[in-house]
């Protein structure tokens, strides 16, 4: 139910192509040892070793992130292999210094400052035009996400002197 006060967007991660190629290895490798271990013991304990890594390889190689926007707060869900969420951040809209696009020259006065944190809950490339964003929040955190234009919209109309278009 979308109104005046909630908005969600849903965003595909693309960068996880060396993670593919990692379960791909890891799979072949599986595969290998599992035939080994027809002669010997400790080559199936390997196999399910790397058959488990193979499956948070597949996790974390297929990612999602969900942002929910609702009472002046952001929050950041990650979802792998379009199976299993977790609750990534939450941020309150008070606590954000700035909000502009990627490339803004309102970020200027931030480019040297050190972050405790940079999460990158976006798209993960940069796309022409890039509709990626930067958030610094609480001074101490660097949050690049890619909202929808609806989204932003409205976290503007919440704080209109954070937010930036350009």
């Amino acid at each position: 139910m979308e109104n005046e006060s909630f908005k969600e967007c849903l965003v595909e991660h693309k960068g996880g192509g060396a993670l593919k190629a990692l379960q791909v290895l890891l799979i072949a490798i599986t595969v290998l040892l599992a035939i080994l271990g027809m002669f010997n013991i400790l080559f199936w304990i390997v196999a399910v070793a790397t058959g488990v890594g193979a499956y948070f390889a597949k996790l974390n190689s297929n990612l999602e992130y969900e942002y929910l926007y609702m009472e002046r707060e952001l929050q950041v869900d990650k979802i792998m292999d379009k199976s299993r969420r977790k609750k990534a951040a939450n941020y309150e809209i008070g606590r954000m210094e700035i909000l502009a696009p990627f490339h803004s020259y309102h970020l200027d006065d931030y480019k040297n400052r050190k972050f405790d944190s940079v999460k990158d809950y976006s798209i993960g490339e940069e796309l022409q035009p890039d509709r990626r964003y930067i958030m610094i929040y609480d001074g101490k955190q660097k949050v690049i996400l890619s909202p929808s234009e609806e989204m932003v919209a409205m976290i503007k109309r919440d704080a209109p002197r954070k937010v930036f278009t350009d």
